[in-house]
């Protein structure tokens, strides 16, 4: 299995250097294949590998000098194929200018696959053990290129991963049995699992994957002289039995890389509330931080530190195919550099603990779809004339309106009002009235939702969902896919109590605080030490 990661970034190179090296232009492509060469174990990765990789893709601009080296280049990254799922997730559709938006999931594996990862992870009893996605992170670049969205998923975060092949083996992963925790995904053939998870619990398509590991962040730190993060007291990672990443720091702010970075993209005991989530925030300042000093730093003007940098991310790499030459990665970090920091949004799904673990929130959703639709998350898109329901219209046409099954809920219960009564069978005779003769009521339970909303399992039914909400006046980001149903299912939410119209709330596209986003300019973000992990 193969690692890698992902960068940005904001060094100037030119452009020309890499078109020279490759004879024939190539595009950056959106589409997965087959693995090339030997199967190779992942390493694993974080974080950083975003911001990091950029760096060392516009590194190559200007490293490639001659043919025979960027060959090399390209030989040194890994592949693997995008998507291991059944299921489809439709393009979006392209804005009035014809741009469409890119998504990008960024993963990080906690594998021990070689002595030195070994080494820098630590835990020698799971050296050459199934690797997981320990950091994911998805990444997307408005369409017109004029904003970028970042969404951490907690590594514990409980999903259910979809039935995944592995392309080297043809061996069939099994879908999950119930909810697990989404790091297990990679361990199912691959990061293509780790994609088609996402997709199938945002409806988010997803353009392209890349993963890094422990020793390609600290090469990469050390290639970039350092990046500056912040704590509000002295800080020591670990604790008496051990635990911890070792991460020793002053209050105030410090450039750290090689080891010290990792251990910054690693720590959870000793920031905030020792979480997952903590640690999330921590990693979204470094990215940041990352983003900032690849813009400002001119110590990578020496063609000797550009080629190191370039020789470190690519060895670090593991991407699909649509991004398998350093010409395709360099397309790509163009495009992301267009965007300036304070257009840049960094946030971690809305979640709550069940156990010790989490689980995404009605918030979470929100999320999604403010991403599906393009809507950019620092709130400062130029207002659109009119709505676009095209954004998330399904590539899949419905069927005939008497052929759809559709169930009918009543979920009008709150906190304060019994379910009002009858709504499932209103709902259903009226959908019967308009043609969808397959509607049926579920009359067994009495569920709770504050918004009317229709849900559908697979791809495959995608359409006929959009279908079945048109004919009741319900938005399209009211149509969510969800693997609690087993087909079309209409809840009738505390919304539409009464009555036989459905009038839509207004639609609120203001990123959910408990996002927690971050702006990629703040500089001055600072990690909160917990006080049993300071020192003096």
């Amino acid at each position: 299995m193969a690692r890698g990661r992902v960068g940005r970034g904001g060094l100037e190179v030119t452009r020309n250097s890499v078109r020279e090296a490759e004879p024939a232009a190539e595009k950056v492509g959106t589409t997965g294949g087959s693995r090339h060469g030997g199967r190779r174990s992942p390493r694993g990765h974080r974080l950083l590998r975003w911001s990091a990789t950029t760096l060392a893709v516009l590194i190559l601009g200007s490293a490639t000098a001659g043919y025979l080296y960027y060959r090399h280049l390209n030989d040194n990254i890994r592949k693997d194929e995008l998507n291991l799922g059944d299921n489809k997730v439709a393009e979006p559709t392209p804005n009035a200018a014809g741009q469409i938006p890119l998504n990008i999931l960024l993963i990080g594996s906690d594998a021990r696959d070689t002595e030195e990862n070994q080494q820098l992870g630590g835990a020698r009893e799971t050296f050459g053990s199934t690797p997981l996605a320990d950091v994911q992170m998805l990444v997307h670049l408005s369409a017109d290129r004029s904003n970028m969205s970042v969404v951490s998923m907690p590594r514990d975060t409980l999903v259910k991963i979809p039935k995944c092949t592995d392309p080297d083996d043809d061996e069939v992963y099994p879908a999950s049995d119930g909810r697990v925790m989404t790091n297990q995904s990679l361990g199912h053939g691959g990061p293509g699992c780790t994609v088609a998870t996402w997709q199938e619990l945002t409806g988010i398509h997803i353009d392209h994957f890349v993963m890094v590991d422990f020793s390609g962040v600290v090469s990469m730190a050390d290639a970039v002289g350092g990046v500056p993060v912040c704590v509000d007291a002295n800080i020591l990672s670990r604790d008496s039995q051990g635990h911890g990443s070792g991460l020793k720091l002053e209050e105030g702010t410090t450039s750290v890389k090689g080891e010290q970075a990792l251990q910054w993209l690693r720590t959870r005991y000793g920031f905030e509330d020792g979480s997952d989530l903590a640690r999330a925030k921590a990693q979204h300042m470094y990215m940041n931080s990352m983003v900032r000093t690849l813009r400002e730093n001119a110590t990578l003007s020496s063609p000797n530190k550009l080629r190191k940098l370039a020789e470190e991310a690519t060895e670090a790499l593991t991407v699909d195919t649509g991004l398998d030459t350093v010409k395709k990665l360099y397309d790509l970090s163009n495009e992301l550099r267009q965007v300036e920091p304070e257009r840049i949004t960094m946030t971690t799904m809305p979640n709550r603990y069940v156990g010790a673990r989490v689980e995404p929130t009605k918030d979470a959703e929100k999320l999604f779809r403010l991403v599906r639709e393009d809507i950019a998350l620092d709130g400062k898109d130029e207002k659109k004339a009119t709505p676009t329901p095209s954004a998330t219209a399904s590539g899949d046409p419905a069927a005939d309106d008497d052929k759809i099954g559709v169930l009918v809920q009543n979920g009008t219960r709150t906190d304060t009002l019994r379910a009002a009564s009858g709504r499932a069978s209103t709902v259903t005779g009226l959908l019967v009235e308009k043609g969808f003769t397959k509607a049926a009521a579920d009359t067994s339970s009495a569920l709770s939702e504050d918004r009317t909303v229709v849900r559908y399992p697979s791809a495959e039914l995608e359409g006929d969902a959009q279908r079945v909400a048109k004919s009741l006046g319900i938005p399209a980001s009211s149509v969510e896919r969800s693997t609690d149903v087993s087909g079309v299912t209409v809840v009738v939410g505390a919304d539409w109590r009464e009555g036989r119209t459905y009038k839509a709330p207004e639609e609120d596209d203001k990123t959910p605080e408990s996002a927690e986003a971050l702006n990629g300019a703040d500089e001055d973000a600072c990690m909160h030490v917990n006080p049993g992990f300071t020192w003096s």
